[in-house]
């Protein structure tokens, strides 16, 4: 039997994010189930399903490797719905907002290694 993997296994191997896995359950284009604390699961069948598509075609500028971090998380703190994540990476120390519940599918916890990405539309600089 196959087993079902999390939101952001699927993701990662389907190479959508978790959002966009969201998006198709609600309109129905992936099944899904949930375990005993009421979080996505997808079988590994529809994982399967879904890879044999050719890749959707990106349209704009590719990530730059420059935009990437790559390094391991040193804290997650958690409050309500919100999560703050500190990656460490390199001589970098980044930190992060992100949902409590990706925290949770990602399997965020001190010691993992993760790659963050920046994407910023905008960056305050102020004089001491």
């Amino acid at each position: 039997m196959a087993r079902d993997l999390s939101l952001g296994e699927a993701a990662a191997a389907l190479g959508v994010s978790v959002d966009t896995l969201r998006r198709w359950d609600r309109a129905g284009r992936i099944r899904t189930s949930r375990d005993a604390r009421n979080h996505r699961l997808v079988p590994a069948s529809e994982v399967e399903r879904l890879s044999g598509r050719p890749p959707r075609q990106r349209t704009g500028t590719p990530r730059s490797p420059r935009n990437r971090f790559s390094g391991v998380v040193r804290w997650v703190e958690s409050d309500g719905v919100m999560a703050l994540v500190q990656v460490e990476a390199g001589p970098f120390m980044v930190e992060a907002a992100i949902t409590r519940d990706s925290v949770e599918e990602l399997g965020l916890a001190p010691g993992v290694p993760v790659t963050a990405v920046v994407k910023a539309t905008s960056v305050m600089i102020d004089r001491d």
